[in-house]
């Protein structure tokens, strides 16, 4: 029976990547998630999944799971660890100023001295900011990683995860470490919560409530929305048939579109009456706020090597998120009736 760990497994993409792992009744799986960044209601969660037998859970840090294992020998065996731990979200990290980049590092120390107690392979989720906007906007896994001159909240999430990647692939080289690094690029899906400065959903809130789409600048920052399910589908197959030290973008090429582009679609997928409106986050969020360079993956990597490929297109993925909200909603406002 593989014994698997998934920190952050009750974030966003965390949640449906433990779906998929618990689909496989040989799977144990245990959650490490101090819920700081969770989208759900735990309770709700568990219950939707039927509070399965090959599911447990530690609410606490991976640091606090961390010390308690080596406290008590650390002889637990793990398989596997999905290490998804981290603040998250252009506007979730700015509370973590200063301390971001050694949260990264050190949970990733750890992880990687579990795993090296346990034996077990690792695939950490990195970020593709670590391209820093690669070549106007593509980024490729054998590019140089670029450092801009502006430090930012952004910059410093960006090098705390490029310094856990180096951490980690140098081990794989002096010791018996399997791990491997997935770089994902806009992840977006339902669950997803627009409190960490996510546009999707902040843009499917508004569209539902026939309120104006903020759109930050002037709309014209390039992305690759992917959804939550294909980037799970290709964390597991990372975990299978990644090869060790490596690194895998995972990211829909077919999903590049412009901000403006997405509000666009928002509006004409929901059948919204919404108009757009630019604003400066600035004057939202602060000065510590960022926009992220023009970003696109080159996934051939993960396409021909794991045998990968992406099947929701950007109306799916915009659709089975409104649907999401929809059903949120309606929950809630049951709830409040009852």
């Amino acid at each position: 029976m593989p014994r698997i760990l998934v920190t952050g497994g009750f974030g966003f993409i965390g949640t449906h990547l433990v779906e998929a792992l618990i689909e496989k009744p040989e799977n144990q799986v245990h959650v490490v998630d101090n819920l700081s960044t969770s989208p759900i209601e735990l309770d709700s969660f568990l219950d939707s999944l039927g509070r399965p037998a090959n599911l447990s859970w530690d609410i606490c840090s991976v640091e606090h799971y961390h010390d308690s294992l080596a406290k008590g020998g650390g002889s637990e065996r793990i398989d596997q660890i999905y290490h998804l731990a981290s603040a998250v979200g252009p506007v979730g990290i700015l509370t973590h100023a200063g301390k971001l980049a050694p949260q990264i590092i050190n949970d990733t120390i750890r992880i990687i001295r579990l795993a090296l107690r346990t034996g077990a392979k690792v695939v950490d989720m990195s970020t593709s900011e670590v391209y820093g906007g690669g070549r106007d906007g593509y980024c490729s896994e054998n590019d140089f990683k670029i450092v801009p001159p502006q430090v930012t909240v952004r910059l410093e999430y960006a090098v705390g995860k490029l310094a856990a990647e180096i951490a980690l692939v140098n081990t794989t080289k002096v010791t018996p470490l399997h791990a491997t690094i997935v770089r994902p690029f806009n992840v977006a899906g339902p669950r997803q919560s627009g409190r960490g400065g996510f546009v999707l959903p902040r843009f499917l809130s508004q569209a539902l409530a026939n309120q104006p789409l903020t759109v930050y600048g002037d709309g014209s920052m390039i992305r690759a929305f992917t959804h939550v399910q294909d980037i799970v589908r290709g964390t597991l197959l990372v975990m299978e048939k990644g090869r060790n030290g490596e690194a895998y973008n995972l990211g829909n090429p077919a999903n590049k579109t412009s901000i403006l582009d997405l509000a666009e679609r928002v509006v004409r997928v929901t059948n919204s009456s919404s108009k757009i409106s630019f604003v400066n986050p600035k004057e939202l969020f602060g000065p510590l706020f960022e926009e992220a360079n023009d970003k696109y993956p080159d996934a051939d990597r993960a396409i021909n090597e794991l045998e990968w490929h992406p099947q929701h297109g950007l109306d799916d993925t915009i659709r089975h998120s409104a649907e999401y909200i929809r059903g949120s909603q309606l929950a809630s406002t049951a709830h409040f009736e009852g």
